[in-house]
C-alpha cells in the first residue's frame, strides 16, 4: 500500500497561539458536501474514515450548499453521536445568499451585526446537531463592520459556552489586527496557492506569523485549475510540479500541499473533495519537506520571475 494511504501513520496537530485551541494539520473542508450524493451512513462512514487518518477538523459555513451542508453533517452526527467529540468543528457567517431557504434575503450582502452573528451561530449547532462550536469565522470583511459590535457578540457566545474559538476569513493583516486588539483571533482563512501567492507578499502571512497565528488556506489547489488550467501559466506550473513530484516519488498534490506547509506561519490547509484517497493524498503531505531548491522552483514558476 501507498504511504498516502497507510490507515496507520499518524500525523502531527497544529495549534493555534488563541486559547489553546488544536485543530488538524489538514483540515475537511465540507463546503461541496451537497455535490457529493453520499446517503448519511456514506457520509458517517467518510467522516470516520477522516478521523482514523488524523484529519480531525471539518470546515463550514452556515451558506455552504445553499445552506444545507451543515443540516447534511448534522445527519452523519445524529446517526453516529459518538462521532461529535472526536472532532473540532469549524463555521462561518456573515454572508447573507439571495436563497429560497431565506425568503426574507432581498439583496445578496454582508452581516457582521451582533444579532446575526449571534443567529447564525445558533443556527449552525441546531443544523450540525451539537452543542458548541470550537471555531466561528466571520466569512469576509464587512464595509459596516463595527470590531467591538463583532467582539461583544463573541464575547456573548463564548460565555454561553456555544462557541469556544473565534476567528476571521479573508481579512487583510489591518484588518485582523483591528479585531484581534479586542478579542484574541484563533486564524485567518485565506485562499492561497500556488496559482494566487498574494498573502505571502501583502504582509498577511507575515503579520499571522509575528503574532503566532496560523492561516487556515482555502483552495490550495486552485479550484483545480492546478490540474485542468489551459492557461500558459497554469500549464506550466503544472509541468514544474509534475517535475518535482516525480523526481521525489510524491504525488503532485501532496507536492502543493507541502509547499503550502513549509512557510514559517504554519499555514493549515483544506481539502475539498469527497473522495478518502484525496484525503490521503493531503494527509501525506505532512510527512516529507521540500528542498528549498524545489520550494523555490515553484515559487518561481508561480510568479514567472527569479527572485531578483
Amino acid at each position: 500500500m501507498p504511504h498516502s494511504l497507510r490507515p496507520d501513520l499518524q500525523y502531527p496537530r497544529t495549534s493555534t497561539y488563541a486559547g489553546g485551541l488544536q485543530l488538524s494539520r489538514i483540515v475537511a473542508g465540507m463546503w461541496r458536501m451537497s455535490e457529493w450524493g453520499m446517503t448519511v451512513e456514506q457520509r458517517a462512514g467518510f467522516i470516520e474514515q477522516c478521523l482514523e487518518m488524523g484529519v480531525t477538523s471539518f470546515d463550514h459555513a452556515d451558506i455552504y450548499g445553499n445552506y444545507g451542508v451543515e443540516g447534511l453533517f448534522g445527519e452523519a452526527l445524529r446517526a453516529r453521536p459518538g462521532l461529535r467529540d472526536k472532532m473540532e468543528l469549524v463555521s462561518k457567517c456573515g454572508i447573507k445568499l439571495l436563497s429560497p431557504h431565506r425568503a426574507g434575503h432581498s439583496i445578496q450582502h454582508y452581516d457582521t451585526s451582533a444579532a446575526h452573528i449571534v443567529a447564525s451561530a445558533e443556527e449552525s449547532l441546531r443544523q450540525l446537531h451539537t452543542d458548541r462550536l470550537d471555531l466561528l469565522l466571520i466569512h469576509r470583511p464587512d464595509p459596516l463592520m463595527d470590531f467591538d459590535e463583532i467582539a461583544e457578540a463573541f464575547q456573548s457566545l463564548r460565555a454561553a459556552g456555544k462557541v469556544l474559538h473565534f476567528g476571521v476569513s479573508n481579512f487583510s493583516r489591518h484588518q485582523f489586527e483591528c479585531l484581534n486588539r479586542r478579542i484574541p483571533l484563533a486564524t485567518n482563512q485565506v485562499e492561497f496557492s500556488p496559482m494566487h501567492v498574494a498573502p505571502m507578499f501583502d504582509e498577511t502571512f507575515d503579520g499571522l506569523q509575528d503574532l503566532g497565528v496560523e492561516p487556515m488556506i482555502w483552495s490550495p489547489l486552485a479550484g483545480g485549475r492546478l490540474f485542468s488550467g489551459s492557461d500558459a501559466h497554469a500549464e506550466n506550473l503544472r509541468l514544474v510540479i509534475k517535475e518535482i513530484a516525480d523526481r521525489i516519488n510524491q504525488p503532485f498534490a501532496s507536492v502543493v500541499f507541502a509547499w503550502i506547509m513549509q512557510l514559517p506561519s504554519r499555514p493549515v490547509p483544506l481539502t475539498g473533495s469527497g473522495r478518502i484517497e484525496a484525503i490521503a493524498v493531503a494527509v501525506a503531505a505532512t510527512a516529507f519537506t521540500l528542498s528549498r531548491p524545489d520550494w523555490f522552483t515553484i515559487l518561481r514558476a508561480a510568479r514567472g520571475h527569479e527572485v531578483a
